[in-house]
């Protein structure tokens, strides 16, 4: 009996330890992500609240820095538009570009030759997933970028240019989840729908993709928010010109290239630097967006 009351109290003190380690895990986690929010917040909105100097002893214009369409740090115009936009832009392409091949992998994979795909594709999607970046980058400033300039003429940078390389990028991220999704269907929605009748192209069509429709979207948002927070790749192709987005084949800036080749170059404390964490800042913002679209996409599925 005395032997059973001490492995009694082991085991309690082991799942003691467990559950105190598990908290303190999550403790450092819930720190660390406000900590992060805090820093950012802290000099994001420096730019709005606080003096800067004497030349511009008022601060920026929270609203001027929204909807203004002029970026010109030396003289105080600080319009975050064009580069709100081209981030954008370029993930609204890119998403759209994305979703149509990630759901047609996806269907081969898990519906018309799973084994097949399992061998072919999935290699080839894990292989994309591990490629760096500038990787991806440099193959678009090298090849993507003199091809756009011998079609549309002019530099070669653009919107389209990041577009295409950002679809390369979140492709494999897509298709995983949307295989997920789709492997999520019940099997015995696509047997009753076959015992109806129904081919199997209807069954896919009508039954899995619909069933699965909540997990799609899902993907599809999150390759929106790991695109709309690329700055690398984008940065090489995109030409880095902070001025309203002209068209699809025209040179244009989005948040994160304006961020990466600023940052270094400002001093701390002046309103050129402040003013980059406020873009940081509307960065996070935009993550947080994307967040609750996918959280709400969840529960309506579940709902479901």
């Amino acid at each position: 009996m005395n032997t059973n009351l001490t492995t009694k109290g082991k085991r309690n003190r082991t799942e003691f330890i467990g559950k105190a380690i598990t908290f303190l895990c999550i403790a450092l986690i819930v720190v660390i992500v406000c900590s992060i929010f805090f820093f950012i917040a802290n000099y994001g909105l420096t730019s709005f609240i606080s003096p800067q100097s004497a030349s511009k002893p008022e601060g920026v214009n929270f609203f001027n820095f929204l909807f203004s369409s002029t970026w010109n740090p030396a003289n105080y115009q600080f319009g975050a538009l064009p580069m709100f936009l081209g981030s954008i832009g370029v993930t609204l392409i890119a998403a759209l570009f994305a979703t149509p091949f990630a759901i047609a992998a996806a269907i081969f994979m898990v519906e018309i030759a799973p084994k097949a795909g399992s061998k072919i594709l999935q290699p080839v999607i894990e292989l994309l997933v591990g490629i760096p970046s500038v990787v991806y980058g440099f193959i678009g400033a090298s090849i993507l970028v003199p091809f756009m300039r011998g079609i549309f003429g002019g530099s070669g940078q653009s919107i389209l240019a990041g577009a295409v390389v950002l679809f390369v990028m979140i492709l494999p991220t897509v298709t995983t989840m949307s295989i997920d999704s789709l492997k999520a269907v019940p099997r015995n929605y696509r047997e009753a729908s076959l015992a109806l009748g129904a081919t199997r192209w209807q069954t896919i069509w009508k039954v899995v993709l619909r069933a699965s429709t909540s997990g799609i979207m899902t993907a599809v948002v999150f390759g929106m928010a790991r695109a709309f927070g690329e700055a690398l790749a984008v940065q090489m192709v995109i030409g880095n010109m902070p001025a309203m987005p002209q068209g699809l084949t025209t040179p244009a800036s989005t948040l994160t290239s304006i961020l990466t080749m600023g940052i270094s170059n400002q001093v701390p404390g002046t309103v050129q630097y402040n003013i980059l964490w406020s873009l940081a800042l509307l960065l996070l913002f935009m993550a947080l967006v994307f967040n609750i679209i996918i959280r709400l996409i969840g529960r309506k599925g579940a709902m479901k």
